[in-house]
């Protein structure tokens, strides 16, 4: 399987983000990248956008609830939200969305800091394999991967790369 690539996802994602945004009359919308892979996805969005509003960052680890169950220990680094979360739209970016869970552990924390207006949620790669009924506003890809492969993706510069767990 061949994965597209990364720099061309962005540029489509760009366009029907501003068309999301203009049929929803929403002019000062608020982004937000889940840590890491989402972080990255965002800047390259926004840089593709031609944008200079500040990017949050959301480091949800705490608020997974398989975080016990996967034996993960990451580098918890704290939150960042530039902004206020009540009352504004707000667009949600990671990069891959698999089981759906990472996205409810965002809402969740998100939540904590008040109610938003409306969340955007937009995904570099979206793997069909979701758990929980969540779904992107705005995808670059859809992708069935068979249940061995993952995709990893790297930063700051968006490579994609296919790992095969099986071996």
């Amino acid at each position: 399987m061949s994965l597209p690539n990364p720099a061309e996802l962005i540029s489509q994602m760009a366009i029907r983000l501003d068309a999301h945004l203009a049929k929803r009359g929403i002019s000062e919308p608020r982004y937000i990248g889940i840590r890491t892979g989402g972080v990255w996805v965002a800047q390259a969005l926004l840089d593709e956008m031609g944008s200079d509003s500040p990017l949050g960052t959301l480091d949800v680890s705490f608020y997974r609830d398989d975080f016990s169950q996967s034996g993960l220990h990451p580098q918890v680094r704290p939150s960042a939200l530039p902004f206020e979360i009540e009352g504004q739209h707000l667009v949600l970016i990671d990069d891959v969305l698999m089981s759906g869970r990472t996205i409810r552990a965002a809402l969740n924390e998100l939540f904590d800091y008040g109610r938003p207006a409306s969340v955007t949620l937009v995904c570099l790669l979206d793997l069909d394999a979701g758990e929980l009924p969540i779904r992107p506003n705005v995808v670059g890809a859809t992708l069935s991967l068979a249940a061995h492969e993952r995709v990893k993706l790297s930063g700051p510069e968006l490579k994609l790369e296919l790992q095969d767990l099986a071996l």
